[in-house]
């Protein structure tokens, strides 16, 4: 990894429990609901975000959308917009202590946001936006990319070289997956060190979108979240740095992604067995 993209995603330095006492960089993660729900769910969630952070002693980033601009359905819950949303996530990071990270969808949005959110994240299909790539990097906070499931691996170097050119100084590229027919990603574990290579970024798994199942459900996707736990830990187990999990205690009640979601209540298990992978691969 190069400097210019830590320590917000790579995380801190310690020691791995080998005998030989190696030096590696801490697994992260960036975990939340799809998109905001009303301050109990949130703080609910957020509150569950920051005992692990604690149980495991890594960096936690709590993630939701103000606005959902790319659902399948105009019907779709979109979220609560702009202004109200910065207002929810400012009341996450007061009471939880975690930083926050959303998504933007236009230029616009991108100095508004960042006056209160601490990352942003471009969405995989915004990916190749020059104008909100320029906008986002302009901003001088960190920037999460989320690659496009039509390109190759390699491809996301020009996405990464637009935000440095604007002046984004961290950012990390995000793994979904690629499309695979009409209804499933498919999750070329080769692309962490490829993207990496390309870019010299930490780079992400989003263990939720790739077991999502588009279009699965008629107007919304399906998804198979049974899955996740294993994809996670393959996914560290080829050199991700950090994983990327959408959350809720319910997720057959979350307006949205609900079907592709993890439970809160299992996301402790998941990341503790990738970190287990993590220390093996890195002894």
């Amino acid at each position: 990894m190069t400097s210019g993209c830590a320590p917000f995603f790579s995380g801190r330095r310690r020691t791995a429990s080998s005998a030989e006492g190696k030096p590696w960089t801490s697994l992260f993660l960036i975990a939340g609901p799809c998109v905001l729900d009303d301050d109990g769910l949130n703080f609910e969630i957020a509150d569950h975000l920051a005992e692990l952070r604690d149980r495991f002693d890594l960096p936690v980033t709590f993630k939701a959308s103000f606005d959902k601009a790319n659902r399948s359905s105009a019907s779709s819950a979109r979220g609560p917009g702009l202004e109200a949303g910065l207002e929810a996530l400012a009341r996450v990071r007061e009471r939880s202590g975690l930083p926050v990270l959303t998504d933007i969808h236009l230029p616009e949005q991108a100095a508004r946001a960042a006056a209160v959110v601490d990352a942003l994240q471009i969405p995989a299909f915004l990916c190749r936006q020059t104008d909100l790539l320029r906008a986002a990097g302009a901003t001088g906070r960190p920037v999460s990319v989320k690659k496009g499931q039509w390109m190759a691996p390699g491809d996301i170097g020009g996405a990464i070289g637009k935000l440095r050119e604007a002046g984004a100084r961290e950012v990390a590229v995000t793994e979904r997956g690629f499309a695979f027919g009409y209804g499933r990603w498919v999750v070329d574990m080769r692309s962490f060190a490829v993207m990496r290579e390309t870019t010299g970024c930490p780079t992400v798994f989003d263990a939720s979108h790739a077991v999502q199942l588009p279009g699965g459900e008629g107007s919304v996707s399906g998804g198979e979240p049974e899955h996740i736990g294993r994809l996670a830990a393959a996914a560290v187990a080829a050199g991700a740095d950090g994983l990327f999990v959408e959350v809720h205690p319910d997720p057959g009640a979350a307006p949205s992604d609900g079907s592709n979601m993890l439970p809160l209540a299992e996301l402790g298990a998941v990341l503790e067995r990738a970190m287990r992978v993590r220390e093996a691969v890195a002894a």
